[in-house]
């Protein structure tokens, strides 16, 4: 294969490829036997005629137009690879003719990229740092959470209130018939807790041992299991005991018994250094993001329309990726959402651009540092993967392929934000209330975008989670029929 890049207005690029006569016929062979291999050719058992005759057959256009079908995803990523290109959005293939036998094929590849930039100053910038204060009520909050833990439940004789646990039997049926999940004896539930639905909460609160109750619950469309989506269960449920939680004394007793800490004090001090840390590696992070933020602002990029809305069809593209992979629609997380595709794609269209000026503005301060990563970097960047494959091993079959170079420049980009950091100033991070208006400082918005499976969603942190619970404040609901 031969390549020829051209670069274009508005950060596209034409790469002009070439394809060998052998390498064209190689294809038309393969795509003809697999052509062939339903055919009945008299003289030759079913899928065993040669090649050149299955050619004659169909005709060397339709066998070449097959194998351009299975050959061009092939074709177009060696393409890219060798033209050392990054590629955003879909590439407008170009084939002016298909040639004839012995002849090459020549075709081109019109795609977006990453703009360039010209960096600005990118050393000795000052950024702002906070220094992590751990509020007592965070520590209250984990200091609770761990009561709640060793918590016992005494049966007593009154109607059940908030906090209390029922322990309940419940039978329950869709359109008169029983379904799968919808029976159990000797459930316990909480009330006011975060785990029941607010028509069994409503059902059960006030309720005695020996009560029965009806209750009846319309489940969303985008319920799971899915059986039970959109349709109404009426439950009859029985009441069998009422249990009050009762709270340990909070003193060195129980300081001992739920933790290696002696007494209350030490456990509280335990407790207040964990969320420190926690805290203190948030900092970081923000520091960092904000001097590669900082560096991108010192820069002068120009970002086309067109390939911002490309990068962000791209990201929201891997979100249903991901969605699917956990088996959840990505229409029905649009419902649940209340919004259309499209409508997510333009909230991704800020960080689609911040993500594409940070590119790009890395690219250039690595290409004005010299900046090439090592093997050792390049192995250490691979990690150890499934265990299965040494990483030097994984390296050197990247290299026979062509796609060190993808490996190559994500470290060389990660190493010049890491210069980026090691050389920026930090300063005192401003109080909550005098947050810079210039918003230099990488906070806040830059860390919103799209909800994607394996991060919480934004909108349900809570007080006690930044300050570094390790249980999340909201927990999943229960629905009869889940697990």
């Amino acid at each position: 294969m031969k390549t020829e890049l051209t670069q274009l207005p508005e950060s596209r690029v034409r790469v002009e490829v070439v394809i060998p006569a052998g390498e064209v016929a190689t294809r038309i062979d393969r795509a003809a036997r697999a052509l062939g291999g339903e055919m009945r050719v008299p003289g030759f058992r079913q899928g065993k005629a040669p090649a050149a005759l299955v050619i004659q057959r169909i005709g060397r256009e339709g066998v070449l137009d097959q194998a351009l079908r299975d050959s061009m995803p092939e074709w177009y990523e060696q393409a890219i690879l060798e033209a050392e290109i990054t590629p955003i959005g879909d590439p407008d293939l170009q084939v002016s003719s298909l040639p004839v036998e012995g002849e090459a094929l020549e075709f081109a590849i019109e795609v977006g990229v990453r703009p360039t930039a010209e960096a600005g100053e990118y050393k000795g910038l000052e950024v702002p740092r906070s220094e992590p204060e751990v509020p007592a009520e965070a520590v209250d909050a984990e200091v609770d959470r761990l009561r709640e833990g060793f918590a016992s439940l005494s049966p007593v004789e009154r109607p059940a209130g908030d906090g209390d646990a029922v322990v309940i039997d419940y039978t329950g049926t869709v359109e008169g018939e029983p379904f799968e999940g919808g029976h159990a004896q000797d459930f316990v539930v909480e009330l006011g807790g975060q785990g029941l639905l607010p028509e069994f909460e409503h059902g059960l609160s006030g309720s005695s041992a020996g009560d029965e109750v009806s209750v009846e619950v319309d489940f969303p469309e985008d319920h799971e299991p899915g059986a039970l989506a959109g349709k109404t269960a009426a439950f009859e449920v029985k009441v069998r005991e009422v249990r009050e939680k009762e709270l340990p004394e909070l003193d060195d007793e129980f300081a001992a018994d739920a933790s290696e800490f002696d007494t209350l004090d030490e456990l509280r001090d335990g407790i207040e250094g964990r969320i420190r840390e926690g805290m203190a590696g948030r900092a970081e992070n923000e520091f960092r993001e904000a001097a590669v933020e900082a560096a991108a602002e010192a820069a002068t990029v120009e970002i086309p329309e067109a390939i911002a809305q490309a990068r962000a069809e791209e990201m929201w593209e891997r979100v249903e990726r991901q969605l699917a992979s956990r088996g959840i629609s990505p229409d029905a997380y649009l419902q649940m959402q209340g919004k259309t595709r499209e409508e997510l794609i333009g909230e991704a269209r800020e960080d689609a651009e911040r993500s594409l000026r940070r590119e790009a503005v890395l690219t250039a301060i690595a290409d004005a540092e010299g900046l090439e990563p090592s093997d050792q970097e390049l192995i250490e960047a691979i990690g150890p993967g499934d265990g299965k494959e040494k990483p030097e091993k994984i390296l050197k079959r990247l290299r026979k392929s062509g796609r060190e170079a993808l490996l190559r420049e994500d470290v060389r980009l990660r190493k010049a934000a890491e210069l980026v950091v090691a050389e920026s100033k930090p300063v005192p991070a401003p109080a909550p209330d005098e947050s810079p208006s210039d918003g230099a400082d990488g906070s806040g918005e830059a860390g919103k975008g799209l909800w994607t499976p394996d991060a919480p969603d934004p909108s349900e942190s809570s007080a006690g989670e930044s300050e570094g619970s390790t249980e999340s404040a909201k927990g999943e609901l229960w629905t009869p029929g889940r697990e």
